[in-house]
């Protein structure tokens, strides 16, 4: 097929929609199932089992993270030994001596 021909195909193509009634291809249709309407300002409906599956998921979520600091709490922690600041002199720790001013 020549560029020819496919642009003649093309041009046939777009007239045809030119000539239909705009709004008959630009309406879109859903899936026929319940649709929820917007709702300005308000909590979104939710159902039961939603609630259920949240509720269970937050459950685990803070189970899993408070079991793992219990038995693992170098993992939190840090697993190094703290440094004892009542050893540190007033050198290290930046303080000037009484009788700098």
């Amino acid at each position: 097929m020549s560029s020819f021909g496919r642009a003649l195909g093309v041009l046939r193509t777009g007239s045809q929609l030119l000539r239909r009634n705009p709004q008959s291809f630009m309406t879109r249709k859903a899936s026929g199932g319940p649709h929820i309407e917007p709702q300005y300002r308000q909590y979104p409906q939710l159902t039961t089992k939603q609630k259920f599956e949240s509720e269970f998921i937050s459950g685990v979520m803070w189970f899993w993270i408070l079991w793992h600091c219990w038995h693992d709490p170098d993992a939190v922690l840090g697993h190094f030994p703290w440094p004892d600041a009542s050893s540190w002199t007033d050198e290290e720790l930046g303080i000037p001596h009484d009788d700098e001013e």
